[in-house]
């Protein structure tokens, strides 16, 4: 008789536990699907209240860009006199407070993006140097002059990372 009461038993119990094990498993696959839904939800409104922020700090740093060129900034920062160091100390800082201002921007952009805007601040700050070097640049006009001739002949620096901020706000399309 107690080996009826066990199969009894096992009968009773074996449907209830495989019927908890199911409920268990379902419930926990909703709340981890609910988890995942609320998740996509808060990430959707976020990327939506950062997409502007993230668009106006690829603006300001294209407008960096533009205006550390050496072809605009020659036009835009007047030499004091005719020294050609005061000059380029003039350029040098001038560009390096446009930097200084900017400095936020770089949470909103990549990490590589920044790189490349560093590398063109740093490089544009070299080509008014080695420019200010040439023999033939004894005075700041000649300096102007130096630098205006240079970029007709080639790329500014800074138009590497204008191409690359565009492409970074094509691919976010």
């Amino acid at each position: 008789m107690e080996f009826d009461t066990l199969i009894n038993l096992l009968l009773n119990v074996v449907p209830a536990l495989i019927t908890g094990f199911v409920a268990y498993y379902f419930f926990k696959e909703h709340i981890e699907n609910e988890d995942k839904r609320r998740r996509f939800l808060l990430q959707k409104d976020m990327q939506i209240n950062a997409m502007p922020l993230r668009l106006q700090a690829y603006e300001r740093m294209a407008l960096f860009l533009e205006r550390i060129s050496p072809s605009k900034l020659v036009i835009r920062v007047k030499p004091n006199s005719s020294n050609k160091e005061d000059y380029e100390a003039l350029l040098i800082a001038s560009i390096e407070q446009e930097f200084d201002h900017n400095l936020s921007q770089q949470i909103y952009v990549t990490d590589e993006c920044w790189n490349v805007i560093s590398t063109s601040k740093n490089a544009t700050i070299q080509l008014i140097r080695k420019a200010s070097m040439l023999e033939k640049t004894d005075t700041a006009n000649k300096l102007r002059e130096v630098l205006l001739t240079e970029m007709m002949e080639k790329r500014a620096p800074s138009d590497a990372g204008l191409s690359y901020i565009k492409k970074e706000v094509a691919d976010m399309w």
